[in-house]
């Protein structure tokens, strides 16, 4: 009776090491390296992670060309609203209606703009929703973009290259004739000041 007793005991003794006994598989990479996780030097702490602000947007088409890439310079057309509706800008109002073209990812652009074409193919267009933290911030771009703007933008990516567009060559200055001296350029007013509105970051 007792060798009995004595095994049941060990034998339960042995399932509950068995069971509280944890075996972890070490993490590795391709050639077999074991990686070693950087996470568990990070303190622990308690709760849910909460997103602060995000960009929101609906494709309104699908282009069927190439897939949008990082560092690439991006050709587009856009229009930008504040929040109540008022157009502050649109390339289709620029001279010629010109597109304008800027490079991803380089923080030439607002952030809204930096990450907002991700996943896009060339002809596509997409709306975009921005928020003031991801577009001209708390002081906004006035008198065009008031304090804490939230923005909407549509916008078409045209093309995609690896090179910046060739700029135009300057026309030829017209040959003065000694009756008639060259007109001298002007400055823009201070009072006109050439702004731009470009998505352009600050």
């Amino acid at each position: 009776m007792k060798p009995m007793f004595f095994s049941l005991v060990l034998l339960a003794a042995v399932a509950a090491t068995a069971q509280t006994t944890t075996h972890k598989t070490p993490i590795t990479d391709l050639q077999g390296t074991v990686i070693k996780s950087p996470v568990s030097k990070i303190p622990r702490v308690a709760g849910i992670p909460k997103t602060l602000y995000r960009l929101r947007y609906i494709d309104i088409v699908v282009g069927k060309g190439p897939l949008a890439e990082p560092h690439q310079w991006y050709t587009v057309r856009y229009t930008g609203w504040l929040s109540d509706g008022t157009k502050f800008d649109s390339s289709y109002d620029h001279p010629g209606g010109a597109p304008f073209t800027f490079p991803y990812g380089a923080r030439r652009v607002i952030i809204g703009w930096d990450t907002g074409f991700e996943g896009m193919r060339v002809g596509g267009k997409r709306r975009l929703y921005v928020p003031y933290q991801l577009a001209y911030g708390e002081l906004g771009r006035p008198p065009v973009i008031p304090a804490k703007a939230n923005l909407v933008f549509d916008v078409e990516l045209v093309a995609m290259s690896d090179n910046p567009p060739e700029q135009p060559a300057p026309a030829p200055a017209p040959t003065a004739s000694p009756a008639q001296p060259t007109k001298p350029a002007t400055a823009p007013s201070p009072a006109q000041p050439q702004t731009s509105s470009h998505p352009e970051s600050l």
